[in-house]
C-alpha cells in the first residue's frame, strides 16, 4: 500500500474530547479515495457507491500529521474498489481502516459506464 497524501491535524479538526473528529476524517477519506479512484479509472465523473465497515483503531491530536494509504482491491466493468488505511505519520500507528470503498464511473447522464482503469501491480494491494 502506498501513502499518497498527508494532513496536519488542527484545533478546528477536534471534537469535544480534543481528539480528531471522526466526521472530518471520513470526509477527507472520501475525497482522497475518490481522487485516487478517478485517477485509476481515468475519469472525474464518479460517485461513492459503498463504504464498508469503518474501524477506528486509534485517534489523532492537534499537531499530529496523518497520512492516507490507498490501494486497488478490485476492478469491475464500471466500478473500482479501494482499500484505505489512515495512520499517524510519525508512529505509523493505524487510525482507521476501511476494507472496501466502491466507486462507480458515471456518464454525463448519470448512468454507470465502463471506465478506463488499467491497474498497475504496484498500485494494487
Amino acid at each position: 500500500m502506498k501513502f499518497y497524501s498527508r494532513r496536519v491535524i488542527k484545533p478546528n479538526d477536534l471534537n469535544p474530547s480534543n481528539v480528531l473528529f471522526g466526521g472530518a476524517l471520513l470526509s477527507w477519506i472520501d475525497e482522497e479515495a475518490a481522487i485516487f479512484a478517478g485517477c485509476q479509472m481515468k475519469t472525474h465523473r464518479l460517485v461513492t457507491k459503498l463504504i464498508s465497515e469503518i474501524n477506528f483503531t486509534s485517534s489523532a491530536r492537534s499537531g499530529d500529521v496523518i497520512e492516507f494509504g490507498l490501494c486497488v482491491a478490485d476492478v469491475g466493468r464500471t466500478s473500482l474498489t479501494v482499500k484505505c488505511v489512515v495512520r499517524n505519520k510519525a508512529t505509523h500507528e493505524s487510525i482507521i481502516e476501511i476494507e472496501k470503498m466502491v466507486f462507480v464511473a458515471m456518464s454525463e447522464d448519470g448512468v454507470p459506464e465502463p471506465h478506463g482503469a488499467v491497474v498497475d501491480s504496484a498500485i494494487a494491494a
